[in-house]
């Protein structure tokens, strides 16, 4: 499978504008790389404007869900739609949202961690459920949201249920940049999947915003990764025979004791 990420600069406040830039994006991007699957990072229609998310969310998804749609039935991809404020169920959640090439929306999840140093729990609520494995052409895939990369026990059962790639949406900031690099390749060699990720660059309010995203493959080397600060498409082919190969060599889910780890 061969993906396309775009490691964007988000224009705060301004989602109209964002989903237009995505919409030119991916006209170009299809014609340079026909890629089979794309990501966004996260909260790409707004950007981290979380005073002003009441007038700037989506309300159930709309307009950006039906946006991806048409984008993914046009040409013919699966999109990884990064994830977006949304409105839904009296709160505002930051939800990512997967759509296959036939433009169906198969997968939606809410970011349960929220970040208590960018003060999201004091504008957004919490997904009440983990993330669940979901399919694109055949293939095994996990979804999560910047801060839950630090949580380890969110990203273990998706490998115990078969997923092969790890999806992992961001606005990291720069400040810690190291931890970014550091955690996805610990998750990727863990739980010998490959972790693919796509984050922003640019800066808001004082924070600056880290860039590099990569792909990962499940022994934990770097195939492929954006640089700090330019706005740009990271690219990659992924060989799934490697997640096979690698837990066959090192057979950690063989060697599991669950019934002496602590609940």
């Amino acid at each position: 499978m061969k993906f396309s990420i775009y490691q964007m600069d988000i224009i705060s406040g301004q989602p109209d504008e964002n989903r237009q830039r995505v919409a030119n994006w991916l006209e170009k991007d299809m014609q340079d790389n026909q890629p089979d699957t794309v990501v966004l990072p996260e909260m790409w229609t707004t950007a981290y404007t979380l005073p002003e998310l009441d007038g700037l969310a989506d309300e159930d998804g709309h307009p950006t869900i039906p946006f991806l749609q048409n984008l993914a039935k046009k040409h013919h991809v699966n999109i990884i739609g990064g994830s977006i404020a949304n409105k839904k169920d009296g709160g505002i959640y930051n939800t990512a949202m997967v759509v296959n090439r036939k433009g169906e929306l198969i997968y939606e999840y809410d970011k349960v961690h929220l970040v208590p140093m960018l003060d999201e729990h004091k504008f957004l609520s919490g997904g009440q459920n983990a993330p669940e494995v979901f399919e694109l052409d055949g293939l095994k895939f996990g979804l999560i949201i910047c801060y839950d990369l630090r949580f380890p026990e969110l990203i273990r059962p998706l490998a115990l249920d078969g997923a092969q790639v790890l999806c992992a949406v961001a606005e990291w900031p720069s400040a810690r940049k190291n931890h970014w690099r550091t955690l996805q390749i610990a998750r990727a060699i863990e739980n010998q999947m490959y972790v693919v990720s796509g984050n922003r660059v640019g800066s808001y309010d004082g924070t600056d915003f880290a860039g590099h995203s990569m792909a990962v493959d499940p022994w934990g080397d770097v195939l492929s990764e954006g640089s700090d600060d330019q706005e740009q498409v990271v690219t990659l082919s992924l060989d799934l025979e490697k997640v096979d190969q690698v837990r066959k060599d090192v057979p950690i889910f063989d060697s599991r004791v669950p019934k002496i780890y602590k609940q």
